[in-house]
């Protein structure tokens, strides 16, 4: 996943259902004796609006708290859209654009305090670690590079086959990556975390070995390739928002037709187009098990 070297100012066309991080606050800097617990929270996507439903399918969302020994205050750290999964995903077809429109920004959202019955009720909420004011600071510091850097959302991770060794063409880039990221730079300045099972969810198309098409400008511009435009719009347009349950089955069943009977897909990764010729079986939601990691110094106990 490509890091880049600012972060664009959002398109006003991009609105969000649910405001991005409505609480959202500056990382306060810690006193550095401070001892800090560091917290694992993960519940199901969307639990506030549906509760345990997409747990059951184990698509969930992840988060990290801190508390202060010293001032006793609670803090939630987490990364996700800010338009929305749907806007991540897939792009708008706008009227007068020929390239397909995208609105798949990600960002860091820190906040003062833990909703303990949104992570407890459906999901996780357990003690991981602690860490020193010292430790946390720099973290802080981390955080802004990332979130400065890595801006886009990436939904899919796509591999050539269900084995756990098969070769990943695109990793996703979301929020259980974001806290993966977190976790690892916390066990490099010398955290060192408990002994407990880490799952995530891994939403993976498989696919054989990408093509590379080319960019916004090679495909859609003037001098563009008019045919693969055209195909790539197509491709695009069922995935749509549907005003009504018969236009969505309707797209459901030309999905179908693209993706499992033709094998066809394409990807929009690192502002760049590639063509994925699918496989069984074709789509695959993963809930797996990714140890917690190691620092690459000599790690501490605080």
């Amino acid at each position: 996943h490509r890091r880049f070297d600012y972060r664009p100012k959002p398109d006003p066309y991009c609105q969000a259902r649910y405001t991005f991080c409505p609480t959202g606050s500056a990382i306060p800097v810690m006193k550095e004796e401070d001892v800090i617990e560091v917290y694992r929270l993960q519940t199901p996507v969307w639990e506030f609006k549906y509760g345990d439903l997409l747990g059951h399918l184990k698509i969930m969302h992840d988060a990290v708290g801190f508390k202060s020994s010293l001032t006793g205050k609670n803090y939630t750290m987490e990364w996700y859209e800010l338009f929305q999964l749907g806007n991540c995903t897939f792009p708008h077809l706008r009227p007068g654009m020929d390239a397909p429109f995208w609105c798949n920004q990600g960002a860091a959202c820190f906040y003062e305090g833990i909703d303990d019955a949104h992570w407890k009720e459906n999901g996780t909420l357990v003690l991981m670690t602690t860490i020193s004011g010292t430790i946390f600071n720099e973290m802080a510091k981390w955080v802004k590079y990332d979130n400065e850097t890595g801006i886009y959302y990436e939904t899919w991770k796509v591999q050539a086959s269900p084995d756990n060794q098969s070769t990943v063409w695109f990793d996703s880039y979301e929020c259980s990556k974001f806290i993966q990221r977190t976790y690892q730079k916390l066990a490099d300045l010398g955290a060192v975390f408990r002994k407990i099972q880490t799952n995530y969810t891994s939403i993976i198309l498989f696919s054989g070995e990408p093509v590379y098409l080319g960019n916004e400008t090679s495909i859609f511009g003037s001098l563009g390739n008019k045919t693969l435009a055209g195909a790539i719009r197509d491709f695009y347009y069922p995935f749509k928002p549907h005003r009504t349950v018969g236009e969505f089955f309707v797209d459901l069943l030309k999905i179908i037709d693209r993706v499992i009977l033709n094998g066809q897909f394409y990807l929009f990764y690192n502002l760049e187009y590639w063509f994925l010729p699918m496989k069984y079986p074709y789509l695959k939601i993963i809930y797996e098990e990714v140890p917690l990691p190691v620092g690459s110094k000599t790690s501490f106990d605080v």
